[in-house]
């Protein structure tokens, strides 16, 4: 009984900090929650007009913007859920003063908000997408659509929370995770499929988890599209690391963090 009424007591925690993070990140901008739309939608409508413009044709079975949504969106997914948790113990500090709450909670608080505000995102844009051809699409397999988001997810998760408890100890971290960060953007398939890559380049790409992660969203929404080249167990490999790295560490700095 008193671990289920502490449960529930760490659940109404983590609750009130989606909330408070949900009004400081959404709250604080005249557009408010529809910059968390608007942002990615540059950025797709960017590359749809520069694949026009070059008469690039996206992969057969995919039409152009759903090829670039299911890269892009999950890409930020990872992207946000790894800076937000970076800085989740340095930004609010204040709030450790509270018993009630610990540093994981606020990890826990920020992956929840970026997630859902992702999943939101991909289904206004496929909605949209939708619309525009005036037809339903044929969702292959929506649970790997799901379980790709959750490792996109959980991998920045990981990654950050590694950056976050580094971070106690020297603001160097927040300098070098920037330049870490950036070659993803060019080698995590945003723009291209495995299956369309030289064998030599695709053997070096895969070693990137996130990767993988968009291979399965693709290879779940694309009923015409088989990531041969995913694995499911390589990514949660990556996954499970960073998260026990991360929660080790988060431990190691938790003591220091209630001592200043």
């Amino acid at each position: 009984m008193s671990l289920g009424k502490g449960v529930l007591a760490q659940l109404d925690v983590v609750h009130a900090l989606v909330l408070r993070e949900t009004r400081t990140r959404f709250g604080a901008h005249q557009l408010g929650y529809l910059w968390a739309f608007l942002e990615p939608a540059i950025w797709i409508g960017t590359f749809y007009t520069l694949y026009s413009i070059a008469g690039r044709q996206p992969p057969d079975g995919m039409d152009l913007i759903s090829f670039l949504v299911t890269g892009m969106v999950p890409y930020e997914l990872f992207l946000s859920t790894n800076g937000r948790v970076s800085v989740s113990i340095n930004s609010n500090k204040a709030l450790l003063f509270y018993p009630q709450v610990n540093p994981l909670d606020l990890t826990i608080a920020r992956v929840v908000l970026e997630a859902t505000t992702s999943v939101t995102v991909f289904t206004m844009f496929m909605l949209g997408v939708m619309l525009f051809h005036q037809h339903v699409p044929t969702i292959d397999d929506a649970l790997r659509v799901v379980l790709g988001f959750a490792l996109a997810a959980g991998l920045g998760a990981g990654l950050g929370q590694i950056f976050c408890a580094a971070g106690v100890f020297t603001n160097v971290v927040d300098r070098i995770r920037g330049p870490l960060i950036r070659p993803l953007f060019w080698c995590s398939g945003l723009f291209y499929t495995a299956n369309g890559l030289p064998d030599s380049v695709r053997e070096v790409f895969m070693y990137n988890p996130l990767f993988h992660a968009i291979e399965l969203v693709r290879d779940g929404w694309f009923p015409a599209y088989q990531a041969h080249h995913a694995s499911t167990t390589y990514a949660f490999g990556w996954l499970i690391s960073l998260a026990l790295l991360g929660l080790v560490l988060e431990r190691v700095v938790r003591r220091r963090i209630e001592v200043t």
